[in-house]
């Protein structure tokens, strides 16, 4: 599995000749110029999750682009005339042999006033979660964790905590557009998860890795 981060939580999937786009946000337009995409996941419908200028600019690049997400954002799709797929909780689909499964119902409460939107975290071929905004155990051993690292409803001792819940073999962080230096965001999750087992990757924009 190839991953290409472009910021925030935006980031290339690429399994089997798959091509997987994640959360086209507000923070980050790196992934308006990417080619050859085949599958758009989008976990809820914040702005710096799903940007539409930007996922339109996708589409126009990529007509060929099948988007899954869920029926909170689908509503906002349909206004735009964008037509999608709905994978939910408990849900998948097969994708040129590729996995992908959803799991999780609801955002992280950011603060009682504020209603929980939808929020669906997808598995992917049986390695990677990427949980959205949300600490959801899919209930199965995950082996590649994009862990959200900080927001109004993430505190580092859940991240922390959640990321030894799940144990997988390797995390990289996510959800840290809105910080101005990673700082101990990156850094204590680090010391604390390498000694248990867990690597921890900050990827580099741009930059491909190889998992």
């Amino acid at each position: 599995m190839k991953i290409t981060k472009f910021g925030h939580c935006c980031f290339l999937i690429e399994e089997q000749n798959l091509r997987i786009l994640t959360d086209p946000g507000m923070y980050s337009t790196e992934q308006n110029d990417v080619k050859d995409i085949d599958v758009i996941l989008i976990t809820h419908d914040h702005n710096d999750h799903l940007h539409i200028d930007s996922l339109k600019t996708i589409l126009k690049n990529n007509p060929q682009a099948k988007v899954i997400t869920n029926e909170s954002v689908g509503i906002l799709l349909e206004k735009e005339g964008i037509t999608f797929t709905i994978i939910e909780d408990g849900q998948n689909s097969l994708e040129s042999n590729v996995l992908i499964e959803g799991f999780g119902k609801n955002h992280e409460v950011i603060h009682s006033s504020i209603p929980q939107t939808q929020n669906t975290g997808y598995f992917i071929a049986n390695r990677l979660f990427y949980p959205g905004d949300a600490f959801t155990n899919p209930g199965k051993q995950v082996e590649i964790l994009a862990l959200p690292v900080a927001g109004p409803w993430a505190r580092l001792l859940e991240v922390v905590n959640y990321a030894l819940e799940l144990k997988p073999k390797v995390c990289f962080p996510v959800h840290d557009g809105n910080l101005k230096s990673p700082g101990a965001a990156h850094r204590i999750p680090k010391n604390i998860l390498e000694p248990q087992g867990t690597g921890f990757i900050i990827l580099e924009i741009k930059k491909e890795y190889l998992f």
